[in-house]
């Protein structure tokens, strides 16, 4: 049972409702929330703390077991009409907050949730010192969003704003798909299997394959997304990051002392690409108007609040290498974009067809982690065909979670926060990480800016460019999950 005072900074906002409360709900359901806590909310909307438990209780309406149980953990929540440039909310704050200390008996530990736009991050870090919201009492811990930065200069800036009030084992900067199920069990697979242990190296894995599809277009986040594109939001922190984990060699000890110096060193050692590297290894794309499954779907530079002359990339695609004697030479392929065929995350991990003793073609051997929708593990092996001659076919040992499994999993918020409250940083990014991953992705958005590489384009509703598929072709492999030739089979695409 956690004793604290959670502070959420953009307490009306969408993230807040739809992941926060029912996550804090379900910590509150399983006793790691009890009676020692209390959650302030901040905003600029003029809210009383009755129509803010209203707020609470209809996020988490489907969650709750009685009415009385949702009226009771609503209790717990107060709010405070906050503009965060105004020096004179914060002492409101600071005297809300040692009032809740003393009702709640929380020891003054201390989190705060900084639920909205990053260019607010800084001052109010500067004013939650000022003010002496973060007085030294208890724990103390910031949680923040993405994106970090939108290249390295502004992550530097950033970062140091943070640290002027907060020292790095304080601060958890949330990449949320760190908190998935399956991205957790790639530790299980790795490290708990000798089947895998002894074989994750250049000597017996061909390539891996990295997938982040989404079917959804930019939806009502055309602003954003042209200002960002596909590098930037997904690749930077996403792919980089689970490339890590996959990368990285056996840590002493699952423990984030353990844990994150190796994750570290993987993102210090990926090569970083020349001009020349980046034009024949890295591909960017945008979607155009396509027809996919009988329905329709407009052209990126069709979406509203994007510009109609627009370079950004929906799609980005490329291979990394990553210098260390583990993995030296063997490519990373990912592919991330809008608008593809069906969404879904998965990796591939190839192994390489060594020379068999039966006079003919095998297939590989390919681990595939499926991540989401769906979540699980398949492993595809060789064997003998049914009859009377001998003739090898490929046989797939599939496992998925069941949905009653699905339904009682963590939320990825619920594990992140639930590890804040326990100062566990093992699925948090540290500032070395995202220095490095900057570093490398400052390189390759440098040259796409200066249109050094064509941009593709791509129908709505297929699985990217066709520069993508010929990238793997040049290094004797291929996108392994094409779920494109199901709807191309049936004349739907």
């Amino acid at each position: 049972m956690t004793k604290v005072v959670i502070t959420i900074f953009g307490a009306s906002g969408d993230l807040a409702k739809r992941k926060l409360y029912p996550s804090l709900f379900r910590l509150y359901k399983s006793g790691i929330l009890a009676e020692n806590f209390a959650v302030i909310g901040t905003a600029r909307r003029p809210w009383t703390k009755d129509f803010f438990e209203q707020v609470v209780i209809d996020a988490i309406s489907n969650l709750a077991t009685t009415p009385t149980q949702a009226s009771e953990f609503a209790s717990h929540f107060y709010y405070q009409s906050h503009d965060v440039q105004d020096v004179a909310h914060y002492a409101t704050l600071k005297t809300l907050q040692d009032e809740l200390a003393e009702t709640y008996k929380t020891e003054h530990n201390k989190v705060f949730f900084l639920a909205m736009a990053p260019e607010f991050f800084g001052t109010i870090t500067d004013h939650l010192k000022s003010e002496q919201i973060v007085d030294g009492q208890g724990f103390e811990r910031l949680i923040i969003e993405k994106p970090f930065g939108t290249d390295l200069e502004t992550a530097k800036q950033l970062n140091q704003a943070l640290s002027e009030t907060f020292d790095e084992s304080q601060i958890f900067r949330i990449d949320h798909y760190l908190g998935k199920e399956m991205i957790q069990n790639i530790f299980a697979v790795r490290f708990a299997n000798i089947l895998f242990e002894h074989v994750w190296n250049r000597e017996f894995i061909d390539n891996i394959q990295i997938t982040f599809a989404e079917s959804i277009g930019v939806e009502d986040r055309g602003g954003y997304y042209d200002q960002s594109g596909a590098l930037k939001d997904m690749v930077q922190n996403h792919i980089l990051q689970v490339l890590s984990i996959l990368a990285m060699d056996k840590p002493a000890s699952f423990s984030s002392e353990d844990v994150l110096p190796e994750k570290i060193k993987v993102l210090q050692s990926l090569r970083v690409p020349d001009e020349q590297a980046i034009t024949e290894n890295f591909v960017r794309g945008q979607y155009q108007s396509g027809r996919i499954n009988n329905q329709d779907f407009q052209a990126y530079t069709d979406e509203p609040s994007v510009n109609p002359l627009s370079k950004t990339e929906t799609f980005a695609s490329g291979v990394f290498f990553v210098d260390t004697e583990r993995f030296k030479d063997v490519p990373f392929f990912f592919r991330t974009g809008k608008r593809l065929t069906e969404k879904g995350t998965r990796i591939n991990i190839i192994f390489k067809n060594n020379a068999n003793i039966f006079g003919e073609s095998l297939k590989p051997n390919i681990l595939t982690i499926y991540i989401q929708p769906t979540e699980g593990f398949s492993l595809q092996v060789n064997g003998k065909e049914v009859g009377k001659t001998f003739s090898i076919e490929p046989v797939k040992l599939d496992f998925r979670h069941d949905a009653d499994a699905l339904g009682n999993s963590p939320e990825a918020y619920e594990k992140l926060i639930y590890d804040v409250l326990n100062g566990d940083v093992t699925n948090f990014s540290r500032w070395q990480e995202v220095k490095a991953s900057w570093e490398l992705i400052d390189k390759i958005v440098g040259s796409w800016q200066l249109d050094k590489t064509p941009l593709q384009y791509y129908p709505a509703g297929s699985m990217g460019p066709t520069k993508s598929f010929a990238l793997l072709e040049k290094y004797d492999t291929n996108w392994i999950w094409q779920p494109d030739i199901w709807y191309k089979e049936r004349g739907l695409l």
